[in-house]
This record gives structure tokens, sequence and C-alpha cells, in this order.
């Protein structure tokens, strides 16, 4: 079996090690933490393909610890409990890394605390999430929080270089990368990425004795015809990702399940394909159907208590009430246009009669002054003007063509008369 470019090249030492030079570099935080063979417990988060696993195994090969590894999408706390019995025999001397660490339960969580706690393991958790949310504080208070950042320019072309390298060793003829703009484009600071992309150009274009170009457009064509199948890590996640959304925005649910599905038997998170159904009820729905939010949030809620396989059912339902929904993105639109005025317009100062006055300079400073509380009139509306002087009448929000929305622009109208021709 042949071992994939990306694993070939892993770097296996510090000095080897591209890219997080504030981490790793010469007077980097995380290498003085190494050299000085004092590890503590640690999450590494950051993006794919930037180096958490590898710096684990830098960390335990550096230092002769006995090496245990787990994957959170597959790993459960029997495995983790079956982990600890066997790292108790080595006294301290084990590194436990866990990858995805995001995607663990709380109680998964909690049956690492004791183990870490009693100096058991050092854990090494790496996750592309926030840990300061996906972490339970207890397990995020014993470790330290290294970020990693997404690789530059300069560090990918490092990368090529190491990587024109192997592969005209390994296929015994001329390799030359003449553009890199599409290969950067796909690798997105991923180094795995950039050594898949190059490994299957080479598999696929290879002939004996002749040179093998890479350039934007034969790698692109490339990729195209032969990245079929989905990456989580890869490219293929964010297009398959796009098209649920856009199936979604489009009201079709029978295309949305499908790209759901795909998602699903690819291992994806749950949460995350939640957040994103969360995020497009209030940007692709929004008033039109004020429930798909409460829906999509209720849906996030549940498939962060509850793992696979029974979080696709309410996946799938809620899919399908957003597809059903009627749509409206007037609120997305609203906030980009006062988003927008503001940047425009500055800090311009807030009518006497809106402002507070909790003290008596102020009431004798007129703040407050005629403000007419809405409560106190028949329908529990009165007009006054909300706005600050120059930008008297300006329209942000401009109801959608549903029922809902329509419903809301008539009652708008009938309070507003012109003043916001609605």
């Amino acid at each position: 079996m042949n071992i994939p470019l990306a694993e070939q090249l892993r770097p296996r030492t510090l000095d080897e090690f591209v890219g997080q030079d504030e981490l790793t570099g010469k007077n980097g935080v995380l290498r003085k933490v190494i050299e000085s063979g004092k590890i503590p417990s640690m999450i590494l988060w950051g993006p794919p393909g930037v180096g958490k696993t590898t710096l684990a195994h830098i960390i335990a090969e550096k230092h002769g610890l006995n090496f245990y590894t787990l994957n959170a999408v597959n790993a459960g706390v029997k495995d983790v409990r079956k982990v600890i019995d066997s790292a108790s025999q080595y006294a301290g001397q084990a590194i436990l890394f866990i990858d995805e660490i995001h995607r663990f339960s709380k109680s998964q969580q909690d049956s690492l605390l004791g183990a870490v706690e009693k100096g058991i393991i050092r854990l090494i958790g790496a996750t592309t999430e926030n840990p300061s949310f996906e972490v339970i504080s207890p397990l995020l208070s014993r470790c330290q929080v290294y970020i990693l950042k997404p690789l530059r320019e300069k560090e990918l072309n490092i990368l090529v270089d190491k990587a024109v390298k192997r592969l005209s060793e390994q296929y015994g003829i001329p390799v030359e990368v003449t553009e890199t703009g599409t290969l950067f484009r796909i690798s997105g600071g991923d180094a795995r990425k950039l050594y898949n992309a190059l490994e299957l150009f080479a598999e696929q274009h290879y002939r004996e004795g002749e040179k093998l170009v890479v350039n934007n457009k034969n790698l692109q064509q490339t990729i195209h015809e032969n990245l079929v199948m989905y990456d989580k890590q890869g490219e293929m996640h964010y297009d398959i990702v796009s098209a649920f959304i856009k199936s979604l925005r489009g009201s079709d649910p029978n295309a949305a399940v499908y790209w759901l599905a795909r998602m699903v038997e690819a291992g994806e998170d749950p949460k995350f394909i939640a957040r994103r159904m969360l995020i497009l009820a209030s940007e692709d729905i929004g008033n039109a159907n004020p429930n798909a939010l409460l829906l999509a949030n209720t849906c996030f809620d549940a498939v962060s208590k509850i793992g696979w396989p029974e979080s696709r059912i309410i996946l799938s339902q809620t899919a399908i009430y957003l597809a059903s929904s009627p749509k409206s993105n007037a609120a997305y639109k609203a906030i980009n246009k006062a988003q927008s005025l503001v940047k425009k317009t500055g800090n311009l100062p807030v009518p006497l009669h809106l402002r507070n006055a909790p003290t008596q300079l102020m009431k004798e400073l007129e703040y407050g002054k005629n403000y007419r509380y809405a409560h106190d009139y028949e329908g529990n509306f009165t007009e006054q003007e909300f706005f600050p002087e120059k930008l008297s009448g300006t329209v942000l929000y401009d109801p959608g063509n549903n029922p809902r929305e329509q419903e809301m622009r008539k009652s708008l109208k009938n309070k507003w008369k012109n003043r916001y021709r609605y």
C-alpha cells in the first residue's frame, strides 16, 4: 500500500515543522515548553491541515512518551477508560491525543478529568472549533490552549518545494510547478490538501520519461474531474454544504435531504449542520416564518445532547421544514443596509428625547424630555421620531413578498402613514 504524500512528508521534529512561528519558531512559546520537557495537557485549536496532529507526534517522539490516539467521531467513554487503564502503568509518561475533541459529549469529556488531574495522561486535544464553547470548563481549565493559524503563502511555497522534490524522486521524472494560484486556492492554508492535490495530479498525469508540469489550468481540471468524494476536511466539504444550503434556500426539501444524507454518511459534525441551518433560518426565512428560527435553535440544542444516529432524524425534520417554509431575506438585507449607513454617517447624536436620564443633571439638560411612552396611547403606538435628525425617514427594512411580512407591511403603513413609504 502506497503511503500518502502528506504522510511521507509529515515533519518528525520541530526543525522540520513549517508554519506557526509564534508557537514553534526559535523563540516560540510552545517550542520552549516542549524543549523544557514539562509537557502540560493542551488543546491545539486551528483549522485542518496546519499541524495539530503532527505537533502531538513530535512531542511524544522527542520525549519518548507512550502515545495513544483516539478520534472523537468514533470513540466513546469505554475507549477512553481502556486507554487510561493502559496508560496507568507508565507513571505519567503517556500522551493521549484526541482528534476533534469538540465532538466528545460532556460525559465523554468528564471521563478524562480524573486521569488528567492525577497526571496519568497528558491530554492533547485537537479541535477546529472554539474550545471555550466546545470543551467543558473543568477540562479546559486543566489545559493550555494554543491557537494555530492557516499556513501563509511563503510557508505553502516551502511545502510545494518539498512535494516537488519527493514526487520527482518517487516517479523518476522532473516535476515543476509553474503556477501556484489554483493550488493555493484549493489548499486554503491546509498542508494536507496541498499535498493531496499535487499527489492526485501526479497520479493522473504521469507519463514515463516526460516532465510533469503543474499549472493553474491543468490542476483545476484535474481537481474538478477527480474530487468527487466528500471530504469533511477538504474542498468538497464546502461544496456539499453549499449545495445543502442552496437547496434549503431554493425550497427543495428533496434535494436538501439528499445533501444532508451525503454529510451524514461522511460523518459530518451534526452541530455544524445544525449551526448552518440556524443561520439560514434567519438569513433566508426570517419573518416570513418566525417559527423557523425557533425550530432551528431547538434542533441545535437537541443534536448537542444526542449523537449519531438519532441526530440525523432531527436534522432531517428541520431541513424539510426550512426548505418548505416561505422565504425572505429582508432582515438580512436590513442589517446590511444599517451597517453600511452607520459606516457612512458615523456616530450621530442620540435625540434628546430618547436619551436615558438617571440623574437630576441629565433631566435639567432635557434628557428624555418629550419622550412619549407608547403604552400610554391607543394601540400602544404614537408617532414620534426615533432616528437621529439627519436620518429621519430612512427605510432599512423592506418587508418581503410573503403573507406574514405583507401583514407587517400593512401594519407599519397604518402606523407610520407616509413617513417610511410602506
